[in-house]
């Protein structure tokens, strides 16, 4: 019988990782205390990571010890440690955690309904697996994709190349990675909102995307996601085919699905 798959984005989408918080804060302190000054190493990191990802380089995008390295050469130092111990220390709760209540009982009530579960993140296997396995995501997921072990990244659709069977649906809090890379593919995207006004609650999950006040509501969020504050319209490739708030609405979609 084939596999029939959902796939799921990981930060902003089931956990919070301690990266902008814990990590990236101790990586600009260490590094402005061995030049002596205060600099902020971290937007510089950034910006070669989003020039990496405007060039197509997704793998490299997303390989912040090269980024680190790159960056403390120019400055005249080698980079003082490498990424991956820092994360573990600080992948503890009250850092990281899941996003929302009861995350993991719905993982394993879409499991327990016959479907196949794998992660789709930019993030590098060995600055993820540390997070999920400290808030107990890493046993739900058969596989888990990211770009070193692929060899591309989100929102390039050959990310999802490597599963047999059937993508059901990707679910994802971005529009440019998420969105983009499932409908790129032909799959069913789950755009996760959990800001949605009440009013749009009251909208079918499957429904709410053509609504103007959910078209108008992606357009602002992909200005934030691009720095395109002046775009007026969103392609479709953008608007997901589904919006949902919590996880709890992607099973009973799932449930819908498999019933109809």
């Amino acid at each position: 019988m084939s596999k029939r798959w959902v796939t799921f984005d990981l930060d902003g989408t089931l956990m919070q990782n301690p990266f902008g918080a814990w990590v990236f804060p101790e990586i600009a302190e260490v590094i402005s205390g061995k030049l002596g000054r205060k600099i902020d190493i971290i937007l510089e990191m950034v910006a070669e990571h989003e020039l990496r990802m405007e060039q197509g380089r997704y793998v490299d995008a997303y390989d912040w010890d090269d980024i680190l390295g790159l960056r403390c050469k120019q400055l005249g130092m080698e980079a003082p440690f490498e990424i991956e111990p820092l994360l573990r220390k600080h992948a503890v709760a009250p850092k990281i955690s899941l996003l929302e209540p009861g995350i993991l009982e719905i993982l394993g009530a879409i499991k327990s309904r016959g479907y196949s579960l794998a992660v789709v993140t930019n993030g590098f296997y060995k600055f993820q697996a540390p997070v999920m396995e400290g808030l107990g995501l890493l046993d739900y997921f058969d596989e888990i994709l990211t770009p070193e072990k692929v060899g591309t990244g989100k929102p390039d659709p050959k990310m999802i190349d490597v599963l047999t069977g059937e993508v059901v649906a990707h679910v994802g809090d971005r529009l440019d990675h998420d969105v983009q890379m499932a409908n790129r593919k032909n799959v069913t995207s789950v755009f996760v909102d959990r800001n949605l006004p009440d009013e749009l609650k009251e909208f079918d999950p499957r429904q709410r995307s053509s609504d103007q006040r959910m078209r108008t509501r992606c357009l602002e969020k992909w200005k934030k996601e691009s720095r395109n504050t002046a775009a007026i319209a969103l392609s479709s490739v953008l608007m997901p085919a589904v919006v949902i708030h919590s996880m709890q609405e992607l099973l009973t979609i799932l449930d819908e699905r498999k019933g109809g």
